[in-house]
C-alpha cells in the first residue's frame, strides 16, 4: 500500500438485513474488534447499509462511541422534490455518513446508470460533504478481448475528467471485475495490482502525482479472510470492498484484522 494512505475495508450489505439485524452486526463487529484492540487510527472500517437501517446504524454507532463508519449504497442527481422512491446525498449526509458507493455494476445493470448519471451522483455526493467510492471494472467479455485494463481506467476518466483537483483527491475507487462479484472467482494479486496501478496513473496523469498519491483504491471481488493478505500486500491496493463475506462478523472481523496487521 501506498505511503500516507490509510487503508479502508468497507462491507457492502447490499440488499440483506434489517434494522433490527444490523444494528446486532454492528455491535458484534465493535466487540470484535475491541477484543483485539484493533485500532482505527491505522485502518478503517465502513459499513454499507440499505436506506431502512442507516438510521439504527446510525444510532448504534453514536450511542456507543464507536469508531465504526457507515454510508450509503446509492443516491439520486436530485436533491428534492417529486422523485418518488429516490433517496438525496443531503438526507444521507444528516444521517452521519461518510461514504456513498457509486456506480456499483449491480446500479449499472438493474436500473440502470450510466456514466453521465455516476458523474452527477459523484458530484452530489461530494458538495454534501462525503466521498464516494466510485465502482469500476469489467465484464469476462472485456478480460477474454485483453482489454480489461483500458475499460476500468476508462471508466473512471469518464466520470472524473471533469473533477477539480480538490474533488478528485475526495475519491476512493474501487476496482471490482464484475466476473469475480459473487462468484467464488478473484482476480489474481497482480492483476489486482496492475488495474490499481492503471487506474492511479491515469489520475496522476489527470490530476497531477499529488492527487493520483493521494486517492485510496480498493478491490472488490470475492474477497475473503483466504485472499486478503496477498491483495493488501500490493502497493496500489488500499483496502477492500467487500460483499458476501462482509455478511458474516467473524469473517470481516478477520479481514479487518489481516488489512491492520499490514500495516505494522
Amino acid at each position: 500500500m501506498g505511503p500516507k494512505r490509510i487503508p479502508l475495508v468497507a462491507g457492502n450489505w447490499k440488499m440483506n438485513f434489517d434494522h433490527l439485524e444490523a444494528t446486532y452486526f454492528v455491535q458484534q463487529l465493535a466487540w470484535n474488534l475491541r477484543a483485539i484492540h484493533f485500532d482505527y487510527k491505522r485502518c478503517e472500517i465502513a459499513l454499507m447499509p440499505s436506506f431502512t437501517s442507516l438510521r439504527s446504524v446510525q444510532v448504534a454507532v453514536e450511542s456507543d462511541n464507536l469508531k465504526i463508519r457507515y454510508g450509503a449504497q446509492a443516491v439520486s442527481v436530485t436533491s428534492q422534490g417529486a422523485f418518488t422512491g429516490d433517496v438525496s446525498a443531503d438526507m444521507i449526509a444528516h444521517l452521519g455518513c461518510s461514504y456513498v458507493i457509486v456506480g456499483h455494476s449491480e446500479r449499472r445493470k438493474y436500473h440502470p446508470e450510466d456514466d453521465a448519471n455516476i458523474v452527477d451522483q459523484v458530484r452530489a455526493v461530494l458538495a454534501a460533504g462525503m466521498q464516494p467510492i466510485l465502482c469500476v471494472g469489467e465484464s469476462y467479455e472485456e478480460r477474454r478481448k485483453g482489454i480489461e485494463l483500458d475499460f476500468a481506467v476508462g471508466q473512471v476518466h469518464d466520470v472524473t475528467r471533469d473533477l477539480s483537483d480538490e474533488e478528485a483527491a475526495k475519491l476512493i475507487v474501487a476496482y471490482e471485475p464484475v466476473w469475480a462479484i459473487g462468484t467464488g472467482m478473484v482476480a489474481t494479486p497482480q492483476s489486482a495490482q496492475d488495474a490499481a496501478r492503471a487506474i492511479r496513473n491515469d489520475l496522476s496523469d489527470t490530476f497531477g502525482t499529488r492527487v493520483g498519491e493521494r486517492v485510496r483504491i480498493l478491490y472488490g471481488g470475492s474477497v475473503s479472510s483466504k485472499n486478503a493478505v496477498e491483495l493488501i500486500n500490493e502497493p496500489d491496493v488500499d483496502g477492500f470492498l467487500i460483499g458476501g463475506s462482509a455478511l458474516k462478523v467473524d469473517e470481516l472481523t478477520r479481514i479487518c484484522k489481516l488489512t491492520l496487521e499490514t500495516t505494522a
